[in-house]
């Protein structure tokens, strides 16, 4: 059997490379020529696709090509239910308002009302003809809800409509596309090939694959859509959410895939009950689908917690037996230079979002002119998502052979098998994700100590890091032949000189983080791959940190392990674990770091660790591997703490006369503002730990563990608001009216600084008793100054917060921080 931690390249299938009008087949490994001195240094940017400045009839030859549908071009014989006919729209809308389900939600809409009007006096059961009245009126509502569904369904659908509209995107969005990503996209030829026997069978049995992609690029709509189309497969409708349909653009998505839904349903069941219509109607028809498993786009670079709204209504249409089956495709996209990452720092450090409209999009320069490298799109291999039901219900039931009906209606057992499926896509895609050049070179360039690096260092590390991907079962954007200083060179030049310093002088380049926070969404490419040797290492950091010898620096393996358990329920909303537990992942990570030589195991006579510790190996390349781990995920425990230390400033004023409760948004906005104090003033190592989403996911962390109480109106005007939970709130100093820095919340904050990176001011734990807390109390205390008295909750809103509160207390046997 071959070693699992051999890092030798493996052998794979050759990848494909979509250009223009052209599909290449690569050899396995293969990387663009390096470009020689005499020849142009500036690749076409859309190499096989004629310009009109430089060839207008060449140019209008490819357009005609494209709308007459010449060869592949006609899209006539592709894998699928058909669509792009005359009538498409109406068959649809026809289909999703005569569904059962939507019009019996119309049936119980029109009775409600009828028995509103009844009790308003507007109906008189002692009328002779109150019968007939009845029923009339009931048609009435009835009719009037219909024609609004129909209305609101149109507005919805995607509208197929067109083969030349369709072979006329696709020539536009390949131009537009291919200008940026001038490498073009590349798939695997096996991952294709697989797919297309999935789609042919699929096709057989009526059945809708359902794509499920990762989400960090509006390129992440059209990449598939071009897969799709040049590689014969239907095109899938897409789930895109109304925010994007604005003038002509809007229109011109939905006639090439998009359906458009709400950002928030709210309490509408009429419409609730619409797109469960729609995705029926879809899933019975055998149309393929695609949503976003993260709901938006990923500012961060790594993958977002699933989003269960949509995954919600796939997996009711099985369960109710209304869709017999589908199929489950995970779709992992990489790109070598996400176009929006600029924007997405902005959003982090708090700037309100742009709401997107037709005058950005066509000046974005980025789409029109920019030379990005290249994206590569791998698909998993695809499942059954009945057969994922009954393997779950086997594993708890031992029932294989069908779905048990009444277990699955259970709302406990339901919301777990959600889950399981929403972390089980996650899983899939980091398990066929590349890591590409760039993400190579920012994490390199993050965990460094130094300011910068030598080009000879800079080659050896990725080198090193190539290898450790490979070893965790990771890919890496193929090399081939070409010296990595040649792939270096190029990611570099992908990179910009915005994110990436070279200093000039020197006898050797030497490169560094120009912008740390926008190469942070770079280096959280990798992440996922070391994340257990991350959670490691910093656990070791409360003894490693403390320095001497060997000895002084040895770690229980108790102790050790508490932390890591610790850690991991604090990030448990971060990242994805394997799935083995914390016993097996714990003992494999251990066994995999000592192979590696980065610690060495103390055992008892039975074999048993008793101690961690550095390997000596380690010490003499100047801990280089486990201070790689440790600036990993160092960023994430700051932000952590930021988010813990903020909540101090929460306890009430000594004069403070209100109920305690304050505008969630803006206590964490305070956080942020805390943060960048911090950081400018020394006590803060990362600017990272600032950022928006990390802070609302360390928030949503603090909310799940009962240390935050959020209650939430069912009043869209009445915003979310927040307080400490009674047992978590500080005590004041009865004289002087400071925080005292003890109790709970405060050992909360001790126990992650275990694990910080120490720097300047932060050897212990004075720094936060005087300077930082003065800092969180400050900010803090201008949210209860403009929080004026009771916040007058309604009842209803209390009941809310109850049973909210009771579903956590049910969940009490999980683990706890």
């Amino acid at each position: 059997m071959a070693d699992p931690r051999d890092s030798s390249p493996r052998t794979s299938a050759p990848d494909l490379e979509i250009l223009g009008d052209q599909v290449t087949l690569h050899p396995s490994g293969y990387v663009e020529p390096a470009r020689t001195q005499d020849g142009d240094k500036e690749r076409n940017l859309v190499e096989h696709m004629a310009r009109f400045r430089s060839s207008p009839l060449e140019f209008l030859r490819e357009v005609s090509l494209h709308v007459s549908g010449t060869g592949w071009r006609a899209y006539d014989h592709f894998i699928g239910q058909p669509i792009f006919y005359s009538g498409f729209s109406e068959n649809m809308t026809a289909a999703v308002i005569s569904t059962p389900i939507l019009q019996k939600r119309i049936t119980e809409l029109a009775e409600k009302r009828i028995a509103v009007e009844e009790k308003d006096g507007l109906l008189n059961k002692d009328d002779p003809s109150y019968a007939a009245k009845r029923y009339q009126r009931k048609t009435v509502i009835e009719q009037s809800l219909n024609e609004l569904c129909e209305k609101l369904t149109g507005d919805m659908i995607c509208k197929m409509e067109s083969k030349p509209f369709i072979r006329s995107a696709y020539y536009l969005c390949t131009q537009l596309l291919t200008r940026a990503y001038h490498q073009g996209i590349h798939v695997s030829s096996e991952e294709v090939l697989r797919l297309r026997t999935v789609a042919e069978k699929a096709e057989k049995n009526k059945q809708s694959i359902i794509f499920l992609p990762c989400h960090r690029s509006h390129v992440d709509y059209v990449s598939l859509q071009i897969i799709c189309y040049r590689l014969g497969l239907a095109l899938p409708t897409v789930v895109a959410g109304d925010n994007l349909n604005f003038p002509v653009v809007g229109s011109f998505l939905q006639h090439a895939g998009a359906m458009w839904i709400r950002r928030s349903f709210g309490d509408d069941i009429l419409y609730t009950t619409l797109v469960q219509s729609y995705i029926d109607t879809l899933l019975q028809g055998g149309f393929n689908f695609e949503c976003f498993i993260e709901g938006g786009r990923s500012r961060t670079g790594k993958l977002l917690p699933p989003k269960f709204g949509i995954l919600s209504f796939i997996l009711d249409s099985i369960l109710s037996g209304r869709v017999e089956d589908t199929i489950i495709c995970p779709v992992s996209t990489q790109y070598d230079k996400v176009i929006e990452t600029e924007g997405y720092v902005g959003e982090l450090l708090g700037v309100p979002k742009k709401k997107e409209n037709l005058a950005d999009f066509l000046s974005a320069s980025s789409v029109l002119s920019l030379k990005l490298g290249r994206v590569d799109v791998r698909f998993h291999e695809p499942w059954s998502l009945r057969q994922f039901i009954q393997d779950q219900q086997a594993r708890t039931t031992g029932i294989p052979k069908s779905i048990d009906m009444k277990r699955v209606n259970d709302p406990a057992t339901r919301q777990k098998l959600l889950r399981t499926l929403g972390y089980k896509v996650l899983s899939d895609i980091n398990a066929v994700s590349v890591v590409m050049p760039t993400a190579l070179i920012g994490t390199v360039l993050l965990t460094l100590r130094g300011r910068g690096v030598g080009k000879a260092e800079l080659v050896r590390r990725v080198e090193w890091l190539s290898d450790r991907v490979r070893s965790k079962g990771g890919r890496v954007a193929h090399f081939g032949n070409a010296p990595t200083s040649v792939v270096i060179e190029r990611g570099l030049d992908v990179l910009g000189k915005d994110l990436v310093g070279l200093v000039e002088g020197l006898p050797e380049p030497t490169y560094y983080a120009v912008d740390r926070f926008q190469l942070s969404f770079y280096r959280n490419m990798t992440i996922h791959l070391f994340i257990s040797e991350a959670l490691v290492s910093a656990s070791m950091y409360l003894r490693v940190k403390r320095g001497g010898g060997p000895d002084n620096q040895r770690i229980s393996y108790e102790e050790l392990r508490e932390q890591v358990l610790f850690l991991s329920q604090l990030f448990r909303g971060e990242f994805i674990y394997p799935t083995e537990g914390l016993a097996v992942n714990l003992d494999n990570t251990l066994k995999g770091l000592e192979a590696d030589k980065v610690i060495e195991l103390t055992r008892d006579s039975e074999g048993r660790v008793t101690g961690v510790g550095l390997a000596e190996e380690e010490r003499v390349a100047g801990r280089e591997n486990y201070d790689f781990y440790c600036f990993l995920i160092w960023p994430f425990i700051e932000a952590s703490w930021l988010g813990a230390v903020s909540l101090m400033g929460f306890s009430p004023p000594l004069a403070y006369k209100g109920d305690g409760w304050l505008d969630s948004a803006k206590c964490q906005s305070s956080s942020q503002l805390l943060g960048k104090t911090l950081y400018h003033q020394g006590d803060l190592s990362y600017f990272e730990a600032v950022n928006k989403e990390t802070l609302k996911n360390a928030w949503a962390r603090f909310e799940d563990e009962g240390i935050v109480v959020v209650a939430k109106s069912r009043n869209a005007k009445i915003l979310p608001r927040a307080k400490l939970a009674p047992d978590w709130t500080p005590q004041r100093n009865p004289q002087s009216g400071a925080i005292v820095p003890e109790g709970k919340l405060w050992d909360f904050i001790e126990r992650i600084a275990q694990s910080r990176r120490e720097g300047k001011n932060r050897r212990d734990g004075a720094t936060v008793s005087t300077r930082v807390l003065r800092h969180t109390e400050t900010i803090a205390q201008n949210l209860f100054m403009n929080t004026t008295g009771e916040t007058n909750m309604s009842e209803e809103d209390k009941l809310l917060l109850k049973k909210k509160q009771k579903r956590r207390q049910a969940l009490k046997a999980r683990a706890h921080l």
